[in-house]
This record gives structure tokens, C-alpha cells and sequence, in this order.
């Protein structure tokens, strides 16, 4: 391990670099408005605040209506077949627009990019520009084909590309909460998942540009950090000389010790990497948030063989034991998919025998969809009839909803410390924020108190997905 410090001189540099590279397109950009739209996990959202930073330094200026913009990105998702089919959509709404102003700049970034591109581009004619997730920092040169009149397309992968040095513009920030992206890619090749091929291998970010990041968003008044990976756990960074190595444990310690005031979340875990040292450090320290998200996806051996998942349900129990040994009060969310290729009734089953074990406090539920290009596309029959599916996503739904409501009453009656948010979506004679376990508080405003700043709130009641109390002490 090393110091978590970097040099201001070292910091100022990087940034000096990064305007250099980009200040020749900054004035005949200027004036013009960029719109971004994000769809999917909190990666995308992530990689939208990247691309704004370059396009800034370009010149462009953001706005939060499309129809003042003179540049519209929208940031995809190829999980589900729904999220691609919303996308489309909106792409039409774009397209309607740009009817009555040619001058639109119309692009696709992310996920759905590579796999996309040619019905984006030629047979629907739906946009401009298609990039990649690895090839943002390509916009200058695509932005300037796209003005003189042609279509524009990068979708290469890298395996180098991590965006370390790029300072992320926070959109929609409340200026309490941020991402803190620390790993791109996945190596993990789940058969259900198109990660692998739209986001390309596993790739760490430089430890040290991860610490001046949450230094930096600290110092600007921020509170809290989520650090974001598709599968943060296997975070694994050495220096070219490896004489530096860091760990996913260790780098949840380096950020915790930035400040104690500085909150940490972080996600995804897989469970095949989660080890008991990173349970250790989240237990000694109290800044890090007793948040685990843990997907599951299904509670049989066989169907997670199948999913390629490389753990069997006797290790993932393994693994929630440990959680609840070594931090008691843990809260865990997960990720379920009902009617996986050839799931039987009985697998089906153990699932739901599986979400009796663990009783998440949360989790993402879906229907099997198959994923052109996957591992499950090319090998195994989606042959689980479609009514089948959502019976059973509608067992797995109740079933939740049911631990959801029991482990929100297990927390009535306890003070909690609550970071606030703002105020409630329902009235602003409430304040609402976030427990250590993710859950959301709602509690009157009170004038000594405002965002950004932490309470300690007695819970008196729940609904089915909130906690409700006072501040007290």
C-alpha cells in the first residue's frame, strides 16, 4: 500500500493536461447547449457526468431541456429488452424534433452502442453519432465530422481506459451525493449478461486518482460517495514497478480515512469475490455504510451453473453468513431473474427458499429475457413459457415486498444516523435521507439542521418502504 495523499502540484498538472488536449475546440463550440439523458445502473449515470466534462471543455454548456439543445446524447442500456425498447422510443421523440431543427445533433453512447450501431445509424436513421463507453474522450474529433456533414462512429474497446484523469461534472447533483467510478468492464461472463461485450474486460483505476477524487468532492461539501464497478470487489491496482498494490479491501480503507464525515457506499458485489477482509474493514469503520448489494439471480446450484455465475448456493449462503456474523444489522439487496433457461418449478422454488434465508431488505426482479450475443443466446432454449415467467416474478415480487415491509419494522424503534438529502418528495415540512442500511428516512424539518448535515432520528414507524420518525439528542 501506499500514502493516499497526491500532490496538489500533481493534481493541478493532470488537469493542466486534460485542458491543453481539448482547448482548440472550445471556442467554436461556445454557446452551444448539451442535453444527456441516462438510462440503466448507476455506471451509465457515472459516464454521463464523464462526457460532460469533456464536452464542457469543448465549450458546450449543459441544459435540463432537450428541446433548448443543440447536442442530445442519451446513454443506453442493454440489460433488459425494455430498457432498449424506451430508448428507441425516445430516440423517435429526438427525431420528430429534429425535423424542425436539422441542426440537431442526435447520439447513442454506452451499452446499446456497439451492438446497435448500424440500425441506429443506417436502417432506422435515428442519430448522428454512436460511441462506446471507451471512447469518450473521441467526442471532439466525432462532434467536428458530425458538423461537416457526416455521420460519426467509435465503439472500440480498451483495455486500458479508466478516465482517471478526468474530473466528472455532477449532474443533477444535490451536491451531497456522488459516484465515484473505480473499475470499468467485467471479466466475470455470466451467461445472461452483455456487460462483457459492450463495456469490454476488467480494467482498475489508479488508486491514488480515486483518493484525490474523494478528497476533492469533500472539500467541495460533498458527504458521501458510492464507489461504483460492475463488479467492485475484484478492484485489484498495482503502480508499473508493482511495488504499489491495492486491494478492493484496502481502497474502502484509504477512502474511509479521507474523513470520518465522508459517508461510503459502494456496488456491485459478486459473490463469488466478497471475502471477510472487506467485511472486516466495513466493520471498523463507522463511515462505511453496513450496505451490501449482493445479486443471487436464482437459488439453485444448477440454474447458477447454467448462469455461469461460478458460486453454487451453499457458497452464497457461506457468504451471508459472514455477512450477518461479522456486521450484525447489515442490510442486503439483491438481484433475482425468474424463468431462467429450462428452470424448473422445484429450482424455482428454491429461490423463493433462498429469499426466506436471507430476507433482503431490497431487490432488483425480472423476467429472463434473452440477450442477443450472450453466452445463454447461443447455448441454451428460452424455453420457459412467458406466463410461467411472470407467475413466478410475481411469487418473487410478493415475497419481497413482504421481507421488505419485516426488516423496515425490525428498525422501528432505534435512533439512526441519517444523512439529509433535502426534502421529502411529499412535502417540504419533511426532511428526507438515508440510514447506514440504504433505507430512507423521513422526519420533520427542523430549523437547526439542513441538508448535507447529519441527524440522529428515532424511528417511530414505516410504511411499506420508509421509515418515519423525529430527531432527537
Amino acid at each position: 500500500m501506499f500514502s493516499p495523499q497526491v500532490s496538489e502540484k500533481e493534481h493541478d498538472e493532470a488537469r493542466q493536461g486534460e485542458a491543453l488536449v481539448l482547448e482548440n475546440t472550445t471556442g467554436k463550440n461556445s454557446g452551444r447547449k448539451l442535453y444527456i439523458e441516462s438510462y440503466g445502473c448507476a455506471m451509465n449515470f457515472s459516464d454521463s457526468e464523464i462526457v460532460a466534462s469533456i464536452m464542457m471543455e469543448m465549450g458546450f454548456e449543459t441544459t435540463g431541456e432537450y428541446k433548448e439543445a443543440d447536442v442530445v446524447f442519451i446513454n443506453t442500456c442493454s440489460i433488459r429488452e425494455n430498457a432498449e425498447q424506451r430508448v428507441r422510443n425516445r430516440l423517435r421523440e429526438f427525431k420528430a424534433v429534429k425535423a424542425k431543427n436539422p441542426g440537431l445533433v442526435v447520439g447513442v453512447l454506452g451499452c446499446m452502442a456497439e451492438r446497435l450501431k448500424a440500425k441506429f445509424l443506417e436502417e432506422e436513421k435515428l442519430v448522428d453519432v454512436v460511441v462506446g463507453p471507451d471512447a469518450y474522450r473521441d467526442l471532439p474529433n466525432l462532434i467536428d465530422r458530425v458538423d461537416d456533414g457526416n455521420k460519426a462512429v467509435n465503439v472500440l474497446l480498451s483495455r486500458e481506459e479508466t478516465y482517471a484523469d478526468i474530473n466528472p461534472v455532477r449532474l443533477n447533483s444535490n451536491g451531497i451525493s456522488a459516484f465515484i467510478s473505480i473499475m470499468r468492464g467485467c471479466d466475470n461472463m455470466c451467461s445472461f449478461c452483455v456487460v462483457p461485450f459492450t463495456r469490454g474486460r476488467e480494467r482498475s483505476r489508479d488508486a491514488k486518482s480515486i483518493i484525490q477524487e474523494a478528497q476533492d468532492l469533500f472539500n467541495e461539501g460533498y458527504r458521501e460517495v458510492t464507489l461504483l464497478g460492475q463488479n467492485v470487489d475484484s478492484y485489484k491496482w498495482s503502480n508499473e514497478e508493482g511495488t504499489e498494490k491495492v486491494n478492493f479491501a484496502q481502497l474502502l480503507e484509504m477512502v474511509a480515512i479521507v474523513s470520518p464525515e465522508l459517508r461510503v457506499r459502494f456496488s456491485t458485489s459478486h459473490p463469488k469475490d466478497i471475502t471477510d477482509e472487506v467485511l472486516e474493514t466495513m466493520a471498523k469503520y463507522e463511515n462505511i455504510c453496513k450496505y451490501i448489494h449482493l445479486p443471487v439471480q436464482s437459488g439453485n446450484s444448477r440454474v447458477l451453473e447454467l448462469m455461469n455465475r461460478t458460486y453454487d448456493r451453499e457458497w452464497y449462503i457461506n457468504r451471508v453468513d459472514a455477512i450477518r456474523r461479522i456486521l450484525p444489522g447489515c442490510a442486503i439487496s439483491t438481484d433475482v431473474i425468474a424463468g431462467f433457461c429450462s428452470e424448473s418449478e422445484e429450482e424455482h422454488q428454491e429461490t423463493l427458499s433462498m429469499m426466506d434465508y436471507v430476507k433482503y431488505d431490497f431487490a432488483y426482479m425480472f423476467m429472463y429475457s434473452e440477450r442477443p450475443g450472450t453466452l445463454a443466446a447461443k447455448r441454451y432454449a428460452d424455453d420457459v413459457p412467458e406466463e410461467v415467467k411472470k407467475r413466478r416474478l410475481t411469487e418473487i415480487v410478493n415475497k419481497q415486498q413482504q421481507h421488505s415491509h419485516e426488516r423496515l419494522l425490525g428498525q422501528v424503534g432505534q435512533v439512526h444516523k441519517v444523512l439529509i438529502d433535502g426534502f421529502s418528495k411529499k412535502s417540504k415540512d419533511d426532511y428526507a435521507g438515508r440510514n447506514d442500511q440504504n433505507a430512507t428516512v423521513v422526519f420533520p424539518v427542523d430549523s437547526r439542521v439542513k441538508p448535507g448535515q447529519y441527524v440522529n432520528v428515532l424511528v417511530e414507524k414505516c410504511t411499506t418502504a420508509t421509515l418515519i420518525g423525529r430527531i432527537v439528542g
